[in-house]
């Protein structure tokens, strides 16, 4: 059979399908890779958000001091202020726990009273079961828990092992991102180059844009839920604002998820109508971010349809777990962005002298330093 006597569409479509399935193929290795060499990889995201966090205070500092001294005073100054905030979190814990302790167990008592005399009407009998129910199984798990509780001290073995890797490739990268960039780039076509170039722009730009802008959104909701809760008389108000802090990096349900807690807080250690109020002020703070700081601090970094940042999440959960839940957006935004600048662009259209500083140059001035 001759090509000529195959339809055009469908050879057009045969042309498509073989190419679609050889890019699958291999973002199907990626994929597998990445889940194989997990740690590496989430080492190097978070020593990228820390490049993009700390860049700003480098770039400050690399006007009046050695640009070695300037990586070298951020990276030690954000360390200083993320060890402090724990200590202050710790010591708040330390000195509310006992007392929320006791007024957790006053609050089961009001719910068993409302289970009782409210509209479900339970008996003690019937409460006493369920209650029975759950001793039963936590003591039937013991081994299995006591497992899990071995497990997660080699996870914390892990997580410092990841952390050490993130600041290693922070340093590497503030220190000489555009000798990386330029290293990876002669690995690219000659002809292509400057097109990779202004890619790898726009992709540093939309995840420095996406990873600053969730901090801002996360500190505001962190800062309203701490000055409610303060208002409310919850107990363990700071340390909840800090869970809110780290639940809104994964969008649409990491705060919610994270004020729900607080409310559960709240009604254990005040009462209903104090857990009431919380979740009111869930419902407004989440009114202000959804129409007030994602259109103002997101709306340029992340240029992505609501419906694809929540089937992101999804998707990153189902694959990742959380670690997938809080990469997927920020991942998704970047491909977007990227595919944009490609569609819209030929090499013809760029030059080396033409495009921006390279993306892994956090100072925005084009030179390493060092």
């Amino acid at each position: 059979m001759h090509d000529d006597d195959v339809p055009r569409g469908l050879r057009v479509a045969a042309a498509y399908s073989w190419r679609l399935l050889v890019i699958g193929a291999v973002l199907y290795v990626g994929v597998v890779l990445l889940a194989r060499l997990e740690l590496v990889a989430i080492a190097v995201f978070a020593g990228l958000i820390i490049t993009a966090l700390v860049g700003p205070i480098v770039r400050l500092l690399d006007r009046i001091m050695p640009r070695g001294l300037a990586v070298a005073l951020g990276v030690l100054f954000s360390i200083a202020v993320v060890l402090g905030i724990f200590t202050f979190i710790g010591a708040e814990v330390a000195n509310q726990v006992p007392t929320l302790s006791v007024k957790f167990r006053d609050g089961i008592g009001e719910i068993e009273d409302w289970l009782r005399e409210g509209p479900l009407h339970w008996d003690a009998e019937r409460i006493e079961t369920y209650t029975d129910e759950v001793r039963a199984w936590v003591a039937n798990n013991q081994a299995s828990l006591a497992e899990r509780a071995i497990g997660g001290a080699g996870t914390v073995a892990e997580g410092l092992t990841g952390m050490a890797l993130a600041l290693f490739s922070a340093v590497f990268f503030l220190l000489g991102g555009e000798r990386i960039w330029d290293w990876l780039l002669s690995l690219v076509p000659r002809r292509q180059r400057p097109r990779v170039d202004g890619a790898g722009l726009v992709a540093w730009g939309t995840f420095a844009g996406y990873t600053r802008g969730i901090v801002v959104v996360a500190a505001t909701n962190a800062v309203l839920v701490a000055i409610g809760l303060t208002i409310l008389r919850v107990p363990l108000s700071v340390p909840l604002a800090l869970l809110v802090f780290f639940g809104s990096f994964i969008p649409i349900i990491g705060a919610p998820i994270a004020m729900f807690i607080a409310a559960i807080v709240a009604l254990a250690a005040q009462g209903p109508l104090t857990a009431l109020g919380v979740i009111v002020m869930i419902a407004l703070i989440g009114q202000f971010e959804g129409h007030v700081l994602q259109p103002l601090v997101m709306a340029k970094a992340v240029n992505i349809h609501p419906l694809a940042v929540a089937l992101s999440v999804v998707a990153g959960t189902v694959l990742a777990g959380i670690v997938g839940a809080i990469v997927a957006v920020p991942v998704v935004s970047v491909f977007y962005a990227v595919g944009r600048f490609w569609v819209r662009t030929t090499p013809r259209q760029l030059s080396r002298s033409d495009s921006a500083p390279p993306p892994l140059d956090p100072t925005g001035t084009g030179a390493a330093g060092g």
